[in-house]
């Protein structure tokens, strides 16, 4: 069975609970707090698997859940970090926002992409302690880890692409170039999946083809198999059109030619728009080979289109060499594998200054200024206040949408407490 498009469920782990701790020992009066913090959540990555072609791996699966960082303990002890999940997909795998269907990232450079981030551990109460208030008898709780529906959409990464009708010859001409064995058979849907095939053309170099289930008349409306796999050839720089010129099947092979274009167009103009090269293939089963009324039709067609022919035979292993030049000299002028780049994320309502002024300030019973609101609570879970540019960047946007002067005109002082949604500080003038 192939699968190149699924919908997976994806969880961070959630940072660990900070302790509530004070050191006792003996002979050690007025040990202090030493309540440890909790330990960050595990992330959740995506990493190339080479040689895999399918999300088939993805049909009992589709629950990835990283593990929750421990908690701290007393003594100073940090919990332990949660472990992360790496998810192995095929190389040219989409990943999909699930609700907006925008991409945030193509594995196509095998590097590994982080998608979820764990939370961050809880602060202990050591973290808590100021000349005036010595015994703090609390904690922060975890952050909870990044949760997301996405959906892997596989585009296969090949520099060629295959297409024609059901039976042209497409599996027999990738197995007779490259060392792929297709299925092959007298009857139309051998092929029931893309196959990917190393066309080489010496000294270490070569290039990539697939080859795409048949196209039939109506497959931009749903007709057929082919239609489902086009996805896979969107990022080929080349398509080699392969055509039945014997008309074995009772058809015209100029006709043939014309369906194949108009269905490529159809489906994605884009996709029509490419470079392409047309293989006239079982040009051994017509008498009169290229000087065959069909052959010269077909030719013709291609010509008035501005794609050049090679007439070949597949099953003799006739003229193959000249198709691979064709296509090699072709590959030599044209731009790289297609990639796609990530899509902007809608505005952020945390880059959003203005609604900074919705901040609400107020003083609860401890005395701490209280600073609340959808704007500061997406602002301060972006921060990471382990990270010295991070929390420069946290003191500069507090201080440009004015919340520090708000501070001040509410009555703090140097030495209060400001609490921010998990986040409490001193205030320094």
């Amino acid at each position: 069975m192939f699968i190149d498009t699924i919908r997976i469920h994806v969880e961070a782990g959630s940072g660990g609970n900070g302790a509530v701790s004070f050191r006792r020992e003996k002979y050690i009066a007025k040990g202090g707090p030493d309540g440890g913090d909790g330990g960050r959540g595990g992330d959740v990555l995506f990493r190339v698997e080479e040689g895999a072609n399918t999300l088939l791996a993805f049909r009992y699966k589709r629950k990835f859940i990283a593990e929750n960082g421990g908690d701290g303990a007393g003594a100073k002890f940090h919990g332990k970090n949660g472990a992360d999940v790496v998810v192995m997909v095929p190389r040219g795998t989409l990943i999909r926002d699930a609700a907006s269907g925008r991409i945030l990232h193509d594995m196509s450079d095998g590097a590994d992409y982080l998608l979820c981030r764990g939370g961050r551990g809880g602060w202990g109460n050591k973290h808590f302690a100021t000349p005036t208030r010595q015994i703090p008898r609390f904690a922060k709780s975890g952050l909870p880890g990044e949760v997301r529906d996405v959906i892997l959409e596989l585009k296969m990464i090949a520099d060629v692409g295959l297409v024609g009708l059901p039976s042209a010859g497409k599996s027999s001409l990738l197995a007779a170039l490259s060392a792929a064995r297709p299925k092959i058979a007298e009857y139309h849907f051998t092929t029931l999946e893309p196959n990917l095939g190393v066309v080489p053309l010496g000294e270490g170099s070569g290039f990539v083809m697939a080859d795409i289930p048949g196209l039939i008349e109506g497959a931009a409306e749903g007709a057929g198999l082919g239609h489902d796999f086009l996805r896979h050839i969107e990022r080929c720089r080349l398509l080699v059109q392969v055509v039945d010129v014997s008309g074995a099947e009772g058809r015209a092979p100029a006709d043939d030619f014309a369906a194949i274009s108009a269905e490529l167009e159809k489906f994605s103009p884009a996709l029509a728009a490419k470079p392409r090269l047309v293989a006239a293939n079982k040009i051994d089963l017509l008498p009169d080979g290229e000087d065959a009324p069909e052959a010269r039709a077909l030719a013709a067609a291609a010509a008035a289109a501005g794609y050049p022919i090679v007439f070949l035979s597949a099953a003799a292993r006739r003229n193959l060499d000249a198709l691979t030049r064709g296509i090699a000299e072709r590959l030599a002028n044209l731009p790289p594998i297609l990639t796609y780049e990530a899509e902007e994320a809608p505005a952020d309502p945390a880059d959003d200054m203005e609604s900074a002024q919705d901040v609400r300030i107020r003083r609860d019973d401890s005395g701490a200024f209280v600073c609340e609101g959808k704007w500061i609570e997406r602002f301060v879970r972006r921060v990471d206040f382990d990270d010295r540019e991070s929390l420069m960047y946290f003191q500069r946007t507090l201080q440009k949408v004015g919340l520090i002067d708000r501070l001040r005109e509410a009555g703090c002082e140097e030495g209060d407490v400001v609490r921010m949604d998990e986040i409490e500080f001193d205030f320094v003038e």
